[in-house]
């Protein structure tokens, strides 16, 4: 593992634990927002879903309606009650879990993530499509949704190495630097592509909207921790 990539995933985490009561502010304030959350029902979300780094569970409710049950996972224990307080469906369980230590005991039919990919480093992408790949069952898919390019005119203190980083800033004037990697759609389709992954990824109103199958090799393989590569 990259010690620098560890200390950042450590802040992150940090940041997530003291900021989950100012999560949701976007989501009451900006459109595009919305217009996300309402793409939900045009996107093959199905059977037994897994959501990776739910957070205040705004994702999750609507993925409930769409699918036999979810599964849902986050580091954050102040999220996650959010998450619940919000989530009245019953065929949703919540999981408190580093995404990136956890290992699932069975497989999903969709693994969907809303702003999470953006949080992992570049080392770690293989690693964490591999993983995502072991979590799917045969004919499955990663559904995704993240921050494009267009996004980091809206942020502070961006800093390109040694990883991708921003600057958060908390009511309390705590500050904490994350991992933030604006994805190009072009790019990663590209990059997943070379994994062997078929993706189809678009731009919407600055955002990456994605739908990737893996390798048809990996429906063979168990379930793996994200921190595997």
């Amino acid at each position: 593992m990259n010690s620098d990539d560890d200390a950042l995933l450590a802040q992150q985490i940090a940041y997530y634990h003291a900021g989950a009561t100012e999560y949701d502010r976007p989501y009451a304030q900006r459109d595009e927002l919305q217009r996300l959350l309402a793409m939900v029902d045009d996107l093959p979300v199905g059977g037994d879903v897994l959501e990776l780094a739910c957070g205040t569970g705004q994702w999750t409710s609507l993925l409930a309606a769409r699918a036999h049950a979810v599964t849902a996972v986050d580091a954050s224990s102040e999220a996650l009650t959010i998450a619940r307080a919000r989530t009245a469906s019953p065929n949703v369980r919540f999981l408190l879990a580093d995404v990136f230590d956890w290992q699932p005991t069975r497989r999903y039919d969709t693994v969907f993530f809303a702003f999470w990919l953006s949080h992992v480093p570049p080392t770690r992408l293989p690693a964490f499509w591999d993983a995502v790949s072991a979590m799917l069952a045969p004919g499955g898919k990663a559904v995704f949704v993240d921050d494009g390019p267009a996004a980091a005119a809206g942020e502070e203190g961006i800093a390109a190495k040694p990883v991708p980083t921003v600057l958060r800033r908390l009511d309390d004037g705590s500050q904490y630097r994350i991992v933030k990697v604006f994805h190009d759609a072009r790019t990663l389709t590209g990059a997943l592509e070379a994994l062997g992954w078929t993706a189809h990824i678009q731009d919407v109103g600055g955002h990456v909207v994605g739908v990737a199958e893996p390798p048809p090799q990996w429906s063979d393989l168990p379930p793996s921790p994200l921190a595997l590569g």
